[in-house]
């Protein structure tokens, strides 16, 4: 199968954040499928455009991975600047996409796979469709516009009613939708009016093959002592530092543990991350560590070195329908979770009896859910090896990788009858 796949955040290689689609298309590869991705030039946590894109509209990384090419698309670099800023990075985006689909793929593929948020790189895909007569999946990573509401970065009452007028418009031109929670599903099924036979659930997964591979050969002893996390209980936490994530309760919760040995380590970049900076400066917290982005290789060996991964969001009721993508990383590392999301991905880690959850946003359940994991440490590696062999079960992503093209298949399949 030929497989056309818009994902405006595809990671370059190395890079750290989110790499469902990085794992995947490899997958689709191995198994003899062809691959090609537009994608973006600007990383979706640190807003910055690599040097070799700028002054480019489009960049050709062709064989990224075997048997998946890569076209890079235009994207403003207002991206961090603001709200409107974000906004017209999302429809620069679209619209040099579109043209991207239409006169830099010359390919004939079968299927268009888009990955949102964005919501508007539906508009990539209904365009392509319509001109190369293809069905399309839509996939929901988060359910937007309700999480830019709800953490109060879409407030303008005009572009919120194009966002929902637009999100049903898309649910109903796309040949199949994939959500990433149960909570989605039921969602889109009993309130948004989507037929059940149109939805799949492909959830976020774990990354077992990197983790094995570090596990059989990583030193934890020397990176903790290179890295000065000796005799510390160390708490890290990958991933975007923005205004969903609300990281500064992690920073409330170690002003609060500074008699004891914990470190709480922060990974990644985002919008929201000089400020954290300067206000853990400003409370003098030296129990507090911020890590520039590093390839997922290396994070893995953060994770492995450390004594739990935290997840951690912002306490709004959307958050409370999403499986957090670090969690699998924690869990295929064998590390418990402190998490500090509520709903499914609570139910999930209570599930798998794997970590210990804290209400988000209340520091004295946070720091009570630290001081019970250091009084409890010796039962840590229980619950790491229960979330490795849960995930290991229900999300390992070569797994969920053959059935999403199935599903695929299926649809490519009804369109050739």
């Amino acid at each position: 199968m030929r497989i056309l796949l818009i994902h405006q955040y595809f990671l370059e290689k190395g890079d750290g954040g989110g790499s469902r689609f990085n794992e995947m298309t490899q997958v689709w590869a191995e198994q003899g499928h062809e691959v090609t991705v537009l994608a973006g030039m600007v990383h979706y946590s640190s807003g910055l455009k690599p040097d070799k894109y700028k002054g480019k509209y489009f960049y050709k990384d062709l064989n990224f991975y075997d048997h998946v090419n890569v076209i890079r698309c235009h994207v403003s670099e207002a991206y961090n600047i603001n709200f409107l800023g974000r906004l017209w990075a999302y429809f620069s985006f679209v619209f040099s996409s579109i043209w991207a689909g239409l006169f830099k793929v010359h390919k004939k593929y079968d299927v268009i796979i888009v990955t949102s948020p964005p919501l508007f790189v539906g508009i990539t895909a209904y365009m392509l469709s319509m001109f190369k007569k293809l069905p399309f999946v839509f996939e929901i990573r988060d359910l937007w516009p309700e999480s830019a509401i709800d953490t109060g970065v879409l407030q303008n009452k005009t572009i919120i009613k194009f966002a929902y007028w637009f999100e049903s418009f898309i649910y109903k031109k796309a040949s199949l939708i994939n959500v990433l929670t149960p909570a989605f599903r039921d969602k889109l099924i009993k309130e948004k009016g989507v037929p059940k036979d149109k939805v799949i659930f492909i959830p976020n997964a774990a990354d077992f093959s990197l983790a094995k591979k570090l596990v059989d050969s990583f030193d934890t002893i020397t990176f903790r002592k290179d890295h000065q996390l000796e005799n510390k209980f160390v708490i890290t936490y990958v991933g975007a530092h923005g205004v969903a994530n609300h990281l500064v309760q992690l920073l409330d919760a170690a002003e609060r543990l500074k008699d004891t040995n914990v470190l709480i380590q922060l990974i990644g970049s985002g919008m929201q991350k000089e400020q954290l900076v300067a206000d853990a400066d400003s409370r003098n917290l030296q129990n507090v560590r911020f890590v520039d982005p590093v390839p997922k290789e290396e994070v893995f060996k953060y994770i492995l070195a450390s004594d739990m991964g935290a997840s951690v969001l912002k306490k709004v009721d959307t958050f409370k329908t999403i499986y957090s993508n670090k969690t699998f990383d924690y869990m295929s590392c064998k590390k418990p979770v402190l998490l500090a999301i509520d709903g499914v991905s609570r139910a999930l880690v209570e599930k798998a009896n794997c970590g210990i959850y804290v209400e988000p946003e209340n520091t004295d359940d946070i720091v009570r859910g630290i001081k019970e994991a250091i009084a409890n440490k010796s039962e840590l590696a229980s619950l790491g090896e229960n979330g490795y062999h849960y995930a290991r079960k229900h999300f390992d992503r070569t797994l969920l990788a053959k059935q999403y093209v199935e599903n695929i298949q299926e649809i490519f399949d009804k369109n050739n009858v």
